[in-house]
């Protein structure tokens, strides 16, 4: 198979937000708005600058910004290949782009579109498909944050662990253990109040309120080869955050890391 990149790939969708342009542009468009709702990020914010998306210990999406028409565009493009540990010339780089249109009532619609271009490779529908999984998600914290914390810096705590099973029975533990409600219900989640905000495919997304403000997704997912992976982020806006979080975070590891004791047996 050829390994230049024709195969076109396309992922689409819009959102609306409450903010103005402005505010909505400063949580897509800056380091400290991005950090606050996605990933831990470190952007230049200028046209062809450089950005980083952190994904965890030595992982990594590195790219820059092709795109900046404040408040109204953003553009950047990531290294994919780098990123699948592929071929430098066997993916095109791996472009997103970010338009604000302001709606009456003071929101903002957000379209975003992902685009690229592989070789037609087996895994690489795949990888569109568990993209905007995995991607969609995001903009319910965006939309938290510009409904609850607009223009605040986010603390973040995470916690991950991988374990034996399938996805579906971690995440059936997982939810019946923390107590996680449906879309309105008041949850207590391991001494964290709150509001659960969405409720998605293994994946609950809850408004913290005590004892530090923020927002926290838990969730599972599958791994492949019989292993899955449990975890928790949070994004907590508080003076009292990082204490916080030094205390909690090896807490819900250790926690997570107990969950495959609480597994139903296997034959």
């Amino acid at each position: 198979m050829s390994t230049t990149p024709n195969v076109p790939y396309r992922l689409e969708f819009s959102v609306e937000v409450p903010g103005t342009p402005e505010q909505v542009w400063q949580a897509i468009a800056t380091a400290k708005g991005m950090s606050a709702w996605f990933l831990p990020t470190r952007m230049e914010e200028r046209e062809g600058g450089s950005l980083h998306f952190s994904m965890g210990p030595e992982m990594g999406s590195d790219g820059r910004v092709t795109g900046w028409d404040p408040p109204r565009r953003l553009a950047y493009e990531e290294d994919w290949a780098a990123l699948m540990g592929a071929d430098p010339d066997a993916l095109s780089a791996l472009t997103s782009e970010f338009l604000v249109e302001a709606q009456s009532g003071g929101s903002c619609v957000v379209r975003v579109t992902s685009s690229g271009f592989g070789t037609g490779a087996e895994w690489e529908p795949e990888f569109w498909e568990e993209m905007g999984t995995n991607w969609k998600p995001f903009f319910d914290n965006l939309r938290i944050y510009l409904s609850h914390f607009p223009g605040q810096e986010a603390t973040q705590l995470e916690a991950t662990a991988s374990l034996p099973g399938e996805a579906e029975a971690l995440w059936s533990t997982m939810h019946e253990t923390l107590g996680l409600g449906g879309e309105g219900a008041a949850v207590d989640v391991r001494g964290a109040t709150g509001t659960v905000e969405r409720v998605g495919e293994r994946q609950t997304l809850v408004r913290l309120t005590e004892p530090v403000p923020g927002m926290m997704s838990v969730f599972a997912y599958p791994e492949g080869d019989g292993k899955s992976t449990a975890g928790v982020r949070a994004y907590l806006f508080s003076p009292a955050a990082a204490d916080y979080v030094r205390r909690e975070e090896p807490a819900w590891q250790s926690w997570l890391q107990g969950l495959d004791a609480r597994m139903p047996a296997t034959e």
